[in-house]
């Protein structure tokens, strides 16, 4: 095959095979620099990416994994809405007998439910809802650590007699709890604690304001987020003056201007407390309430009592709360409250006359 050269001008005449051997080895060659220089390139430029984000990744923290189990409303916090049942066979205050323990094994809170899901019906102070709550906790108050309601002070025992005494005499329809007179609800708080019945709560929820619906004596708490002023000082309401605002995915709200006669709840406690009186804060009493929705059924309910004048310190109760799918009617308490008309008919009764004496023979 002719050949030829511009450079030198000139024409050569060669084997097709060689040729053909030569211009394989000058183009494999070519080929491996130019697949060569490609991969390096590509390599420079993954790394170069690589390598902040690799950084990025190890500076973040990580995020807890329930947040995509959690609902959220249109501005992003997380969504609280819907019924919720607060009845627990959890007692509010750590029994003496297991005292120092935090918690209850899993054979233990069996036969807790076993012994509750087949004693006989009966009204009174405990949960409807047979069911240990899911943290196994020895008690609902958390703090102190004992588990136990702080003592009185010297003034909350002394106000506490004047008030059991009076009830005992009920001249007066003031003289009654305000469960009694179907004002507030003897677990409705606020706070609200179980005991009882009608155990179950809605919340509605908008950008500006928080309701706590409750199914004992169908109060509703109309709750504002955000920090506008608070109410004179001179104005007190049984429900108190509430503001919430949100910590995190945690809503908190803090309420004061209470009425001197209590909120209406903390009155029952099962074994311990006075019946109808129980524990009763007063006017000075500051209530900060938590809610923290953990999953798509459960929702962590907290709240602190600080009244200085009634405690000697303040106490914290956890409360896991859980999703009903049930609707909630309506409690019709004043309609079938007869015994407020017995009760005080009863305490105006006069004593009845002595008998006359007989004549003896």
């Amino acid at each position: 095959m002719w050949l030829y050269n511009p450079a030198r001008r000139t024409w050569t005449v060669t084997r097709w095979d060689a040729l053909s051997s030569q211009w394989e080895s000058d183009m494999s060659q070519s080929l491996s620099v130019r697949v060569c220089r490609r991969v390096a390139a590509s390599l420079a430029v993954v790394m170069a990416v690589a390598a902040p984000v690799a950084a990025q990744n190890a500076a973040a923290p990580k995020k807890a994994p329930a947040s995509s189990t959690v609902p959220r409303t249109p501005d992003g916090h997380p969504d609280l809405q819907g019924v919720w049942s607060f009845a627990t066979l959890t007692p509010l205050q750590r029994p003496d007998n297991v005292a120092g323990r935090t918690h209850l094994t899993d054979a233990e809170i069996k036969e807790i439910e076993t012994k509750s899901n087949t004693r006989p019906e009966s009204f009174g102070l405990f949960g409807d809802y047979p069911k240990y709550a899911f943290d196994k906790r020895t008690s609902l108050v958390v703090d102190p650590p004992d588990g136990k309601v702080p003592p009185m002070t010297a003034a909350g025992k002394q106000r506490q007699d004047v008030r059991s005494e009076a009830r005992k005499i009920a001249d007066n329809p003031e003289d009654l709890p305000v469960y009694e007179r179907c004002i507030l609800g003897f677990n409705a708080g606020p706070p609200i604690l179980p005991g009882g019945y009608n155990q179950n709560a809605q919340i509605v929820q908008t950008r500006e304001h928080f309701v706590i619906h409750t199914e004992m004596v169908h109060t509703a708490r109309i709750i504002r987020i955000d920090d506008s002023p608070r109410l004179p000082n001179h104005i007190r309401q049984w429900n108190g003056d509430s503001r919430a605002r949100w910590e995190g995915d945690t809503l908190v709200v803090t309420t004061t201007h209470f009425k001197s006669i209590g909120t209406g709840t903390l009155m029952l406690d099962g074994n311990l407390a006075r019946t109808g009186i129980g524990w009763s804060p007063d006017e000075n009493l500051t209530l900060t309430e938590k809610f923290t929705r953990l999953d798509n059924d459960t929702l962590i309910y907290e709240f602190t009592i600080d009244d200085p004048t009634v405690w000697s310190k303040s106490w914290t109760v956890r409360e896991p709360w859980t999703r009903n799918d049930s609707n909630m009617y309506e409690y019709a308490c004043h309609e079938g409250n007869y015994d407020m008309k017995n009760m005080l008919s009863g305490a105006r009764a006069p004593d009845p006359p002595a008998a006359p004496p007989t004549n003896s023979r």
